[in-house]
């Protein structure tokens, strides 16, 4: 199993991966770089479980941004947080970066390896008292925020602006020019949207968006700055899918084409349903072969065997049916 340890400096990775190493069912890979490359060697090197502390770079939540961002880069690496603080909102902010296992500075280290291991094999690992603070917050929290019609008036004025941007296609580097901001600054924004909205990846923080009521459209952009207003609430009309569409984001091609669907009387409508469905099935394509040289021929098997079972569940159920045309 190969496990990739980054520490908050270099003496403790190291000796982190030597106490790894004593279990041989463990390849322990110590990483001792800039953090802004970890989430690329985790993904590049196919590493099984990544063991990262939740203090990087003087930064006390960098960890948590880097096992969100290698969560939708590759789901096959669980990750193991060492956390900093034992406190309640780091507990909390290391499960909902999608950690499996915490590890704190008061359990034994000889019990590290047990915890890579059964982390690798689908298991939750943490004491009870960061248990006891996980259920206490689901407990006592409100209804999951996707489900809210009303969950983007929870972001403040710039963070709709880098979610409008997201819409638009630019990628986090394009952002941050266009905000006058740094990528990393981004990469917080975009971290603390997906925990408010709780959602987990850009797929479903644009198709939140395009969800949402129509109360607005792009004329509520400020005319000086060219950024949507404060009170600025996505639209679903055609004028602003077709502009992310355009901009090459697959779930706003899919979107476009149902649009066109729903009003299927006119041909021309069926013709530009069909184009919008092609351009995303292409794109589908593209990124399933890049993510062929990702992945090894079992777990390839394994995803092709998952997708099968889908759908024919899909096929068998005529709801579900329907709902996808």
């Amino acid at each position: 199993m190969r496990v990739l340890v980054a520490d908050n400096s270099r003496i403790h990775t190291r000796l982190l991966a030597e106490a790894l190493k004593r279990d041989p069912q463990l390849e322990a890979i110590p990483f001792e770089s800039d953090s802004s490359g970890l989430v690329e060697a985790a993904a590049s090197q196919r590493v099984d479980v990544l063991v990262v502390s939740s203090n990087l770079d003087e930064m006390s939540s960098r960890g948590f941004e880097i096992v969100h961002e290698l969560r939708s880069v590759r789901t096959q690496t669980k990750s193991v947080v060492l956390l900093a603080s034992s406190k309640d909102e780091f507990i909390l902010s290391a499960f909902r970066s999608g950690a499996r296992g915490l590890f704190t500075k008061n359990d034994a280290l000889e019990l590290l390896g047990e915890c890579v291991l059964a982390v690798h094999s689908g298991k939750i690992w943490a004491n009870h008292h960061a248990m006891a603070v996980a259920v206490e917050a689901i407990a006592s929290g409100p209804v999951v925020r996707a489900a809210n019609s009303n969950a983007m008036h929870l972001l403040s004025k710039r963070e709709l602006q880098v979610v409008w941007a997201l819409a638009e296609g630019l990628t986090n580097r394009e952002i941050a020019d266009q905000l006058n901001l740094s990528p990393h600054t981004i990469k917080n924004y975009l971290f603390r949207i997906f925990d408010k909205l709780g959602v987990s990846s850009r797929i479903e923080l644009l198709f939140m968006a395009l969800s949402h009521p129509n109360s607005g459209t792009e004329g509520d952009r400020n005319a000086d700055s060219g950024q949507p207003r404060g009170d600025y609430v996505f639209s679903t009309d055609s004028a602003f899918l077709e502009k992310s569409a355009a901009a090459g984001m697959p779930a706003a091609q899919i979107a476009l084409a149902q649009l066109h669907l729903a009003k299927s009387r006119d041909p021309n409508n069926l013709m530009e349903a069909y184009m919008w469905y092609m351009v995303a099935s292409e794109r589908a394509v593209i990124a399933r072969e890049k993510l062929t040289n990702l992945l090894t021929p079992e777990q390839i098997e394994e995803a092709k065997h998952k997708a099968n079972a889908l759908l024919s569940k899909l096929k068998d159920n005529s709801t579900a049916q329907a709902a996808l045309i």
